[in-house]
């Protein structure tokens, strides 16, 4: 199971209401999706690593992107990710409630699985 950094409980404990809720959602998602991963604060944001860089969360105005540091290695099947960088891919949330969990779970499982393929050639 993913221990959880006291960095990030701060963090999150000092965010706007409707952040905190949507960070701490996206935070057990990930931690449930892949509970190998390690938590980490960097970049001023929660790490999730597992084999590597595997995600991150940021919140913005009025949304939280879910970013993945090889996102662009990623199917999309349902074109959730955006941004053109050579790797890295965000998918922007308003509400857990307009965004398919299903297919943010699909996302950070491919993350992993491609962080631990990389990792074994």
């Amino acid at each position: 199971m993913t221990t959880r950094d006291p960095q990030v409980d701060t963090y999150i404990g000092n965010l706007e209401p409707w952040a905190l809720k949507l960070v701490g959602e996206l935070r057990r998602l990930v931690m449930d999706t892949v509970p190998e991963a390690k938590e980490t604060f960097k970049w001023s944001a929660p790490t999730y690593e597992y084999n590597g860089l595997l995600c991150a969360i940021s919140p913005g105005k009025g949304y939280v992107r879910l970013q993945f540091y090889h996102g662009s290695d990623l199917n999309d099947p349902q074109g959730l990710l955006e941004g053109t960088g050579k790797d890295l891919r965000h998918v922007k949330v308003s509400s857990l409630d307009e965004t398919d969990r299903e297919a943010l779970k699909a996302l950070v499982l491919e993350a992993a699985d491609v962080n631990a393929g990389a990792n074994s050639k």
